[in-house]
């Protein structure tokens, strides 16, 4: 059952379309990918979906409800959180002053408590550097907290944007076994925008390619790894 459904979304930069006609699902449960080169219109896709840009047409249905002209901070209180492309942390505040600000629309203080715990037994390091301006994090560790951050809105479904983007290959490892472990305990719906497409079908069941704001090719990671076209356009093979 779909979660999240688009349906000819579209989004121009003044003249320019950046999104043309765009239609795709994200099953409930699923890891779902966006491949594509540089200006695909990946993170443009993200933001239209957050409503962090305006939708020139189409409509975009979140757990039943159509979520097309709603603010961004009700998306948020609805259910998605979005972890933006150079993870976007508070670098003056503390790690912990972080992770609860990812909490500010919520009232139940004995489960953000609860959430904090959960998110320091995902990442034990974030507790360990839980009284650290964040600033002072290595570029893996703030991809952590900013998923972090981002769990503790207590989502039905995250948004991750160029999650392995700067990070040394061991540390991009890590953070995308977190994410299939996201997905596998704890049932996390995710939609994913990543520019490594072999690390972005390790972690997703299906996956879309994008060229030019459209969806040019969709299948299961499997079909795709052995897609002769995308191994040698995107694997590299």
């Amino acid at each position: 059952m779909a979660i999240l459904e688009i349906k000819d979304l579209q989004v121009k930069y003044g003249v320019i379309p950046a999104l043309k006609g765009l239609s795709f699902h994200v099953d409930k449960g699923e890891v779902v990918a966006l491949i594509g080169a540089n200006g695909a219109g990946k993170t443009t896709t993200l933001h239209a979906i957050s409503s962090i840009v305006a939708k020139a047409g189409g409509t975009i249905t979140f757990d039943g409800k159509d979520i097309t002209s709603e603010k961004a901070h009700k998306i948020v209180g609805m259910g998605i959180s979005q972890v933006q492309e150079g993870r976007g942390v508070f670098s003056e505040l503390t790690v912990v002053e972080n992770l609860k600000l990812g909490a500010y629309l919520r009232k139940d203080k004995e489960e953000i408590e609860k959430d904090l715990r959960d998110v320091y037994q995902l990442f034990p390091r974030l507790e360990e550097r839980k009284q650290q301006p964040a600033g002072t994090l290595s570029g893996g560790e703030q991809q952590m907290l900013a998923i972090g951050r981002a769990l503790m809105a207590k989502p039905k479904m995250l948004l991750l944007d160029e999650p392995s983007m700067g990070l040394a290959p061991v540390v991009v490892e890590d953070i995308f076994k977190t994410i299939k472990k996201l997905n596998r305990e704890r049932h996390m719906t995710i939609l994913l925008v990543e520019q490594n497409a072999q690390m972005a079908l390790y972690a997703a069941h299906r996956a879309y390619v994008m060229e030019t704001g459209e969806i040019v090719m969709s299948g299961t990671s499997k079909e795709l790894k052995s897609n002769d076209e995308i191994r040698k356009t995107y694997l590299g093979l």
